[in-house]
């Protein structure tokens, strides 16, 4: 039995335990605390920081895993080259992690070594530096540290008055122990879609359809599959995010990020080489594979034939108004029994106000009206009330 050690625990880590479960794995769910997700679905748990090197070769010596599973940024990441070279299989690879967990690295490889199209950007170290970098590419700009997640730490600067700020929660936002910021040119863009995008160890690369999602603060709040792209722009997306993977090595899913717009065309944004949590909506049945189950196909090497839309689909978080609870119960969970519609709460042990604690997903036949899904998942996720 082949053991995979799962370097961060949430929802996302969660789904991804349950479906190495169902093929028979041994998952150790690693995190900074006590209960997350995964560790409710695992077949052992630690609990430490990942940022803390010698702790996370103390876990690796202790239980010598086939493979490792990153699921979050804040990870020592250059340790993952020792261990790849030891002979565990770090997922996608060493480099892709390491490369993707900092703005920076991916996108300097983007735009510099891959020419591909983004946002004009600069990096500022200090608030003269961010100054500097913002009266370059102009208001409004985006702030956002090179490490964080799930928005934390962005910000839209709109004038000269609003970098205090930015400077200051872009600080704070930032994950690890890297403290810079990028500033780059706001794209004035008409949607924005995630490409879900698996690399195989010996096959093609391979497509998702097309994710569109919502943000506020950076941050998930719904998704829906396929999106309504031009055939132009989702072939020149296809064709960055088969460039930007190739060049990062490795097996597994990636969430490729990406903005359009009628008028200029397509804009690479970010990446992460893992599960995405867009891709939750993958959980609604619109795929078949959801976007887990093929993480863990390409990286054990089962040939993945290829990725079928079997229905139309909208996903829609559950979020959190209370500040602080360590035993958050929720009600209305029944008022989201409605047909081709689920329900997952995620099992966060604590809440947060705006935490995701849940989502509710929807799914409907192929053509069907993708607005009235997205309607009906907003509808049912806001039944459920975290207390």
């Amino acid at each position: 039995m082949k053991k995979i050690l799962l370097l961060g625990s949430g929802e996302l880590g969660k789904e991804f335990a349950i479906a190495a479960k169902r093929l028979g794995l041994y998952v150790v769910a690693c995190d900074a605390y006590a209960g997350a997700p995964a560790m409710q679905v695992a077949d052992e748990c630690e609990i430490f920081s990942m940022l803390d090197g010698e702790a996370l070769d103390r876990t690796v010596e202790k239980h010598h895993p086939d493979l490792i599973v990153p699921e979050i940024e804040a990870i020592r990441t250059e340790r993952l080259y020792d261990y790849e070279k030891r002979g565990i299989q770090v997922t996608p690879s060493a480099r892709a992690v390491n490369f993707t967990m900092n703005r920076k690295a991916i996108r300097d490889l983007a735009a510099k070594e891959l020419g591909l199209k983004t946002a004009n950007y600069f990096y500022a170290k200090t608030f003269e530096e961010l100054k500097e970098a913002a009266a370059k590419v102009g208001y409004p700009c985006v702030v956002k540290p090179l490490m964080s997640s799930s928005g934390k730490g962005q910000s839209l600067v709109k004038s000269e008055a609003d970098l205090a700020h930015a400077w200051e929660y872009g600080n704070n936002g930032s994950r690890g122990d890297i403290h810079e910021l990028i500033v780059e040119e706001f794209v004035r863009f008409d949607s924005e879609i995630t490409l879900l995008t698996v690399t195989q160890k010996n096959g093609p690369t391979l497509f998702c359809p097309p994710i569109g999602h919502v943000q506020k603060g950076g941050d998930y709040r719904e998704s829906f599959q396929p999106a309504h792209i031009a055939p132009e722009h989702l072939a020149a997306a296809q064709d960055m995010a088969e460039k930007v993977t190739r060049a990062l090595t490795g097996a597994g899913i990636w969430g490729v990020e990406f903005f359009l717009s009628h008028e200029n065309g397509v804009y690479f944004s970010e990446l992460s080489p893992r599960p995405h949590d867009t891709g939750m909506v993958t959980l609604a049945g619109t795929q078949n594979f959801n976007e887990f189950e093929l993480h863990l196909r390409a990286m054990l090497g089962l040939p993945i034939p290829c990725i079928k839309q079997l229905r139309c689909g909208a996903s829609a978080v559950i979020l959190s108004p209370i500040a602080s609870s360590d035993a958050p119960r929720y009600r209305g969970i029944e008022r989201t029994c409605e047909e081709d519609a689920d329900i997952r709460i995620f099992g966060k042990p604590t809440t947060r106000v705006n935490r995701r604690m849940g989502v509710v997903v929807c799914n409907g036949p192929v053509g069907a009206d993708l607005d009235a899904l997205r309607d009906k998942a907003k509808r049912l996720a806001s039944y459920v009330e975290v207390y």
